[in-house]
């Protein structure tokens, strides 16, 4: 089981306990400290003996971080990986349900299952994701909704979020991890991507379940750095995958929602609505530059960071 964990001492003292109180009769816990400079090293040794501690200085983004933490578990010749954010509380069913899952259907490579919203534990955060004709990979399925058993049937999937994910090894090694070229966002799209094209598949099970605190680790949902990195990633995904009509349809549509939502913002004086649009404007721009330069991204730029410290 591999939790990411950037600054997130105080969202460890959860996630953790609930980690280890798993039904699965074998496992292995790490946490890869991606750069923290709030004590996690520390406290996670001293209250979680039992965890291992994958230690990266300075912080590699999401990617990387994960990346070294499957290359670790990959060399304990683990057969699955459990994919997990560090702002959750895991049922203790759920790593049971995810691998019997995935040892039921053939060619799987990813299971996901249901994601709560932390403050509101009965209502569903995501089941998997929509189709667009626009974004491609699109909105949450059950975003919103109270869980009436709707969704309570095990199913594949078009994409899924990776709040949690069961990955298979045979997958990993075939198609390999994630793109180290994304630091946030969209790196599960990617790589879901070049695993379809490989004929592995993605599941959803209804008997896995996880509370998730939306973006705590980022400034949470709308905040500049989630929409730069948003707008950015998702040209790259689709220029990567999607082909050319793909990526002048979202470049069109995108750059003119954005245009039109900072001039409203600036036409009302209003700041706190200027900084994420400013923000996803300019991930559009860096979008824009990935198809020129065809480089990775190795963090935010220094105007992003001012316009996300401003909030």
């Amino acid at each position: 089981m591999l939790v990411l964990s950037y600054n997130g001492k105080h969202l460890l003292r959860d996630c953790l306990p609930s980690v280890l109180s798993m039904a699965y009769p074998e496992f292995e816990v790490v946490v890869i400290d991606n750069g923290s400079s709030d004590g996690t090293k520390e406290y996670v040794n001293e209250e979680f003996p039992t965890v291992h501690l994958v230690e990266i200085s300075p912080n590699q983004g999401y990617s990387r971080g994960f990346n070294a933490g499957l290359e670790y578990a990959a060399g304990r010749c683990a057969q699955y990986f459990l994919i997990m954010n560090n702002d959750t509380v895991i049922d203790r069913e759920a790593l049971s349900a995810l691998v019997e899952t995935a040892t039921e259907r053939d060619h799987v490579g990813f299971v996901t299952g249901k994601v709560y919203f932390m403050d509101h534990p009965e209502t569903l955060q995501t089941v998997g994701k929509c189709e667009d004709p626009v974004l491609w990979n699109g909105k949450d399925m059950g975003w919103g909704e109270r869980d009436n058993g709707q969704y309570d049937v095990a199913s594949e999937r078009v994409f899924a979020d990776d709040v949690f994910a069961l990955v298979s090894r045979e997958m990993y090694d075939q198609v390999g991890g994630y793109d180290p070229g994304f630091f946030l966002h969209c790196e599960e799209w990617d790589w879901q991507l070049r695993a379809r094209k490989k004929g592995w598949k993605i599941y959803f099970t209804p008997n896995a379940r996880i509370w998730h605190r939306l973006s705590a680790t980022t400034g949470g949902l709308g905040s500049p750095l989630n929409e730069y990195f948003l707008a950015r990633n998702r040209l790259v995904v689709l220029a990567k995958h999607g082909g050319m009509k793909r990526v002048i349809r979202y470049s069109l549509w995108a750059g003119s929602e954005s245009l039109t939502k900072m001039a409203r913002a600036i036409a009302q004086f209003d700041w706190s609505k200027l900084r994420p649009r400013l923000a996803r404007f300019l991930g559009l721009l860096a979008g824009g530059w990935w198809l020129v330069r065809r480089r990775p991204s190795f963090g935010p730029p220094r105007l992003v960071k001012r316009l996300n410290r401003a909030g």
